[in-house]
C-alpha cells in the first residue's frame, strides 16, 4: 500500500588518505550546493526570488495525485528565499560540525568521507516523527531552532533537495545523481496519516509494511538491497548482521549516487607516480594527476584552494569538489577546526576565477568509510532520542510510538577520484527499537600531503560529500 502510494505520489586508514578523502568530502558537499560559478548567493546571503527561478526552484504544489483517497492533501508551502538561505546556512554549519568531529587527530590513520547531506535529511525525516522536547532537539542540533515552524522549515529545505537540487539532470548533461529515502514500518503499526503526509510528499519517501518480529533478518536484507538499488551498487550493506531484530519497529533509510565527469578532464598519459607526505613525517609514492590548464584557485596565507567543476547541462545546477590544501604539511587538523569554529570559511575561500598555473598535482583516491553515527551525534547535542525519554508519538497511531527509541545511526559513504570525474555515494539508516580571493599570478598547486575535500552544489551552497585524504593509497 505504501509503496504504492510513494509511486503514485511523484511529487548536500592512513593518515594521509585520511586527509584526501575528508577533503573529497568536503568538496563534494560543496560541490552539491554552490551553483554559481562566481559566488553563492545563498551563503552570502544574496539569494532572491530569481535565483530560485532560475534554479527552477519553486513553491511546494499542492495539485499532486494523491496515493489513496485515505492520503490527506497538502496543504501549499510557502518556503521564500530567506527560509531556504537560512536552511540551507545551517545545513552547512551541521556539515563543518561534523567534518570537524570525523577529521581529528584520532582519526589520524585513516581517510574519511561522509555524506552530511544524506545524515542531514535522515535526521530531519526523524524530526516528523518526534514531538515535544525531542523534535526541538533534533532541530537545534541542525541548527534551526524549536517548534514547529522551525520543522517545517527543515521539511520545506528537504522538498527542495528531492525535488530539485538533487534531482538527476544527466540527460540534459550535468552529473548523473540518484536520491531516495524510505520508511521501513512493522506491519503490526500504522503511519500517522500527517507523517505520512510529509514522507511521501516533501520527502519522496518510499513506504514499506513489513514483519521486524518474524522476519527481521529478511527485512535487513530488503533494506540492504534498497541502499544497494540506489547507490548504483557502491554499497552493498549499511544494516550490518544483527543491528535489526524482533524488537526493531521501524527504519529511517536515506540513499544517493553521484557521478560527474570534469568540465576539464585529466590527461590519463600524464598521471605521474609522486612522493606524498604523511602525517607522522613518512611519505609513501602515489599516483598524482596534473594539469597545466588555468584553473579556479586561490591562495591564502595558510592554505590554498582549488576548484574543480563537474559539466554543467541544462538544468542550471553547477556542482563542484574543493580541495583545502594546508600550507603545514601536518596542517590538516587545525584546518578542520577552522572550518567548524567559522561556519562562513569555506564561503570566504572560494575560488573565483582561473588565474595562469604553473603545475597543480592532484592525486587519484578512493576511499570507503563508515561509521555508526550515534555517539558522535551525542557529542554534538543529540541525546533524548538514544533513551527511555524520547518522544517519537508523531510515526504511528498506537500506544506503543511512546516506546520507541533509536537504537543506532549507520552511515556509509564511498568517493573515488580520478581523471575522469568523480563517482560517490552515501547512505544513513537509523534504527528504532523498543525501550525495555588572492592577487592573479602564476600559481603551482601541489597536494603532496593531507588535505580536506568537500563537493557541493555551487548555486545553492548545498553539501554532499566531507572527507579528508591522509595518505591516497590506503585500500578502501
Amino acid at each position: 500500500m505504501a509503496a504504492a502510494a510513494a509511486k503514485r505520489l511523484s511529487v548536500a586508514h592512513q593518515q594521509t588518505r585520511c586527509a584526501l578523502c575528508l577533503a573529497a568530502a568536503l568538496c563534494l558537499a560543496a560541490a552539491a550546493m554552490r551553483l554559481s560559478v562566481v559566488h553563492s548567493p545563498v551563503l552570502s546571503g544574496k539569494i532572491t526570488r530569481n535565483t530560485l527561478q532560475d534554479m527552477e526552484i519553486a513553491p511546494p504544489r499542492s495539485d499532486f495525485p494523491l496515493s489513496s483517497p485515505a492520503t490527506p492533501q497538502r496543504r501549499p508551502t510557502m518556503a521564500t528565499a530567506d527560509d531556504i538561505r537560512l536552511s540551507i546556512s545551517h545545513q552547512t554549519r551541521f556539515a563543518l560540525r561534523l567534518a570537524a568531529a570525523i577529521s581529528s587527530p584520532s582519526a589520524a590513520a585513516t581517510n574519511a568521507a561522509f555524506s552530511p547531506l544524506s545524515l542531514h535529511v535522515a535526521l530531519s525525516l526523524l524530526a516528523a516523527g518526534a514531538g515535544g522536547a525531542t523534535r526541538d532537539q533534533v532541530l537545534a542540533v541542525l541548527g534551526g531552532g524549536g517548534g514547529p515552524a522551525a520543522a517545517e522549515s527543515l521539511h520545506a529545505l528537504a522538498e527542495q533537495v528531492a525535488h530539485v537540487v538533487m534531482a538527476d539532470g544527466s540527460e540534459a548533461g550535468s552529473p548523473r545523481i540518484e536520491f531516495a529515502d524510505a520508511v521501513f514500518f512493522d506491519k503490526s503499526l500504522r503511519l500517522k496519516l500527517a507523517f505520512e503526509e510529509i514522507a511521501v510528499g516533501k520527502y519522496k519517501a518510499e513506504t514499506h509494511s513489513v514483519d521486524f518480529r518474524e522476519k527481521a533478518a529478511e527485512v535487513s536484507g530488503q533494506v540492504n538491497a534498497w541502499v544497494e538499488k540506489v547507490t548504483s551498487g557502491l554499497i552493498k550493506e549499511i544494516l550490518p548482521p544483527g543491528s535489526v531484530d524482533q524488537d526493531t519497529r521501524l527504519v529511517l533509510g536515506n540513499a544517493l549516487y553521484f557521478k560527474g565527469a570534469w568540465t576539464k578532464k585529466f590527461d590519463t598519459s600524464k598521471t605521474r607516480d609522486s612522493e606524498f607526505h604523511l602525517l607522522d613525517g613518512s611519505s609513501v609514492q602515489a599516483p598524482f594527476m596534473s594539469s597545466k590548464d588555468d584553473q579556479y584557485m586561490a591562495s591564502y596565507d595558510n592554505l590554498k584552494v582549488l576548484r574543480l567543476p563537474y559539466q554543467q547541462g541544462g538544468d542550471k545546477k553547477q556542482f563542484s569538489t574543493y580541495i583545502l590544501l594546508p600550507k603545514a604539511q601536518d596542517g590538516l587538523w587545525s584546518l578542520a577546526e577552522k572550518l567548524r569554529s567559522e561556519p562562513e570559511f569555506l564561503d570566504k575561500h572560494i575560488p573565483v576565477r582561473k588565474i595562469p598555473v604553473g603545475e597543480i598535482k592532484v592525486p587519484k583516491f578512493k576511499i570507503s568509510y563508515g561509521f555508526e553515527a550515534s555517539k558522535l551525534l551525542n557529542g554534538l547535542g543529540l541525546k533524548l532520542p538514544f533513551g527511555p525519554e524520547a518522544d517519537f508519538s508523531e510515526f504511528f497511531d498506537s500506544p506503543m510510538r511512546r516506546r520507541l527509541f533509536v537504537t543506532s545511526i549507520f552511515h556509509k559513504s564511498v568517493v573515488e577520484v580520478n581523471e575522469e570525474g568523480t563517482e560517490a555515494a552515501a547512505a544513513t539508516a537509523i534504527v528504532f527499537g523498543l525501550t525495555s580571493v588572492g592577487p592573479r599570478m602564476t600559481m603551482d598547486f601541489i597536494a603532496d600531503h593531507p588535505f580536506l575535500f568537500v563537493i557541493r552544489e555551487d548555486t545553492t551552497g548545498m553539501v554532499l560529500f566531507v572527507g579528508h585524504v591522509v595518505n591516497p593509497l590506503l585500500a578502501p
